[in-house]
């Protein structure tokens, strides 16, 4: 064979190898698409909420009994058969958008198994993830499940069903826990033993009653009475004697019997139940004991920026008498809650004219803000976000607290708004939710370092975006990324090296210009949700480091504008995985 033809014969043969490659590759990256697809429709009709919530109906009649053993092991079941279905495919063998979507898949099923392991589900309720609270902002209209035609009502009171099977799964689970003294904080308790009450009442001044106050108006009289009548009666026999049954249970038989301690390690197997949480939380190897020498150092730099906001503004005295100041001066707060909203509303109009400085990509998701209803306000956060659905049918929504004004100074309100509304959460999970393309899992999933590190990291674009004029502003916003820094404190200190509350609470006055019912509300956060408060802070040093990292390595050719649609274009990502994507991009740079 002469050199020519033998040339030809293996271009010939190398062009084969690669279409069986290519071919390979298609096939499995259909594999993997219908793998995904079929868990994520299999968990909707398991997590029936969760479907209504992405603006799904088809589920809308149901409510998950989740604490029970029989959904449980239905669950975990699930994540077993397609964990082992996954396994089977080489990642080598995918493209980079398929290998990030097996790469993610696989480390959801993973946690939600590690996780399963632990018995969270007798620690049924508590003042902050609270299913008896969700119900009832579900009621009330002003949730994901909408009141626009008859079907809806019908539904609901099919969910009425749902929700009294599952108050009783949660009595039952925690008398068990009781058993096996796994039970939750008495002060978290006595918290849920108030808004329970708060939430009892006649039908008629009940949240319960506000979908029949607001009929469509195009609904038909007889049909308007028949269902006022249903969910009068089902309000009577059915919701309310389930509501009082949880109340009573819990202030009778189970506040005797909680744990005075408030951290997790005093649990059977906590530690170890502790930083597989921190792993899962943070999507890191870090330990709680290099989490809390991180936050330890972050207060520390915190601190100093705010020394040098003291001397912009001319304040003689320590830094401990400027929180005093900042806290007590009245100008800095409203006197009416409706002030606190309008000044919100106002900021909304001013941060979306400004957001273009620094974003190419804008969600189509429209966006409002509420204050948060009155029977949950005493124990919510200053403010948070609740997503809209991908259609555009309910839009994004930032709950601001108005609960003792007095309390809510306005130098924390831009931060804040950043985090929560724009460019923070409702662009990311906006932006993530309207990527079509995507697989469901991802579009739909996501991590909580990732979520709520865009959160912090939104917060510090305020000068950049031409806010933080006012010194006081930029102040709140070193106070905000302050609390965040001794969110990694606290949450390490009271879970695995034994501090208790009031330990929280001194850490929190001595550090930071937190005021009272802010300072309690958040130490009682940190203790109900064990972890979940290190993400931000974590999540946000791996965002800056990474656009310091680009900056550095582009230098003029670095776009600001470019890099957060890097970030946020692929969809909430472990941080691992976001930095071998940002890697790879500044490298093609």
């Amino acid at each position: 064979m002469t050199t020519r033809n033998f040339a030809v014969l293996y271009l010939i043969l190398a062009c084969c190898f690669s279409l069986a490659r290519a071919a390979e590759s298609d096939s499995r990256s259909a594999e993997l698409d219908t793998i995904v697809e079929e868990w994520f429709e299999a968990s909707l009709e398991l997590n029936p909420l969760r479907a209504t919530f992405l603006g799904d109906k088809r589920y809308n009649d149901r409510l998950a009994n989740y604490l029970g053993s029989e959904h449980r092991a239905a669950s975990a079941a699930l994540d077993r058969d397609y964990l082992r279905r996954i396994e089977t495919i080489d990642p080598e063998q995918l493209g980079r958008h398929d290998r990030l979507t097996w790469q993610t898949f696989k480390l959801t099923l993973e946690s939600n198994l590690e996780i399963a392991e632990f018995p969270g589900h007798l620690l049924a309720i508590n003042q902050f993830y609270s299913f008896a609270n969700d119900f009832a902002q579900l009621g009330s209209g002003t949730s994901a499940h909408t009141f626009a035609s008859e079907q809806d009502y019908l539904d609901f009171l099919s969910r009425i069903d749902g929700f009294v099977v599952l108050a009783d799964q949660a009595i039952t689970n925690m008398r068990v826990g009781m058993d096996r003294n796994v039970t939750q904080p008495r002060v978290l308790m006595e918290r849920v033993v108030g808004q329970l009450a708060a939430l009892d009442a006649d039908f008629p001044d009940s949240v319960f009653y506000a979908p029949i106050e607001n009929f469509p108006e195009d609904m038909a009289a007889a049909v308007r009475e028949r269902l006022a009548e249903d969910f009068a009666q089902a309000y009577r026999d059915k919701l309310r004697p389930a509501y009082q049954r949880l109340h009573d249970f819990i202030r009778d038989d189970y506040l005797p019997r909680a744990r005075a301690g408030v951290g997790l390690f005093e649990l059977p197997r906590g530690e170890d139940w502790y930083a597989t949480l921190v792993r899962h939380t943070t999507t890191t190897d870090l330990t709680p004991a290099e989490i809390h020498q991180i936050g330890l150092r972050e207060v520390e730099s915190i601190h100093e920026e705010m020394r040098q906001v003291m001397e912009e503004v001319e304040f003689e005295g320590e830094l401990a008498e400027f929180f005093d100041y900042v806290k007590t001066e009245p100008s800095f707060y409203y006197d009416e809650p409706e002030q606190l909203i309008e000044g919100y509303q106002a900021m909304s109009n001013h941060v979306q004219s400004l957001a273009s400085e620094l974003f190419e990509t804008f969600p189509k998701s429209e966006f409002e803000v509420r204050a948060v209803e009155a029977y949950r306000e005493a124990s919510a956060a200053d403010g948070s976000y609740q997503s809209g659905t991908p259609d555009g049918s309910r839009p994004g929504v930032f709950f601001a607290n108005t609960y003792d004004v007095g309390s809510r100074p306005k130098w924390e309100m831009e931060s804040l708004f950043l985090h929560e509304a724009i460019p923070g959460h409702h662009y990311q999970i906006s932006l993530q939710r309207e990527l079509e393309e995507l697989p469901s899992v991802r579009r739909f999933g996501g991590y909580t370092a990732f979520v709520e590190g865009w959160g912090l990291y939104s917060e510090s674009l305020g000068k950049e975006l031409g806010l933080y004029t006012d010194p006081y502003q930029y102040f709140g916003a070193l106070n905000a990324e302050l609390w965040r820094a001794i969110r990694l404190v606290v949450d390490t200190g009271l879970h695995s090296m034994g501090w208790t509350r009031e330990d929280v609470l001194a850490y929190m006055f001595e550090n930071s210009a937190s005021g009272e019912a802010s300072a309690v509300s958040e130490a009682e956060r940190y203790i109900a949700i064990p972890s979940q408060a290190l993400a931000y802070k974590i999540g946000e040093l791996k965002i800056r480091e990474l656009r310091t990292r680009a900056e550095t390595a582009l230098g003029e050719n670095f776009d600001v504008r470019e890099f957060h649609t890097q970030v946020l274009m692929d969809g909430a990502l472990p941080l691992s995985l976001l930095e071998a994507k940002i890697d790879a991009w500044i490298e093609s740079k």
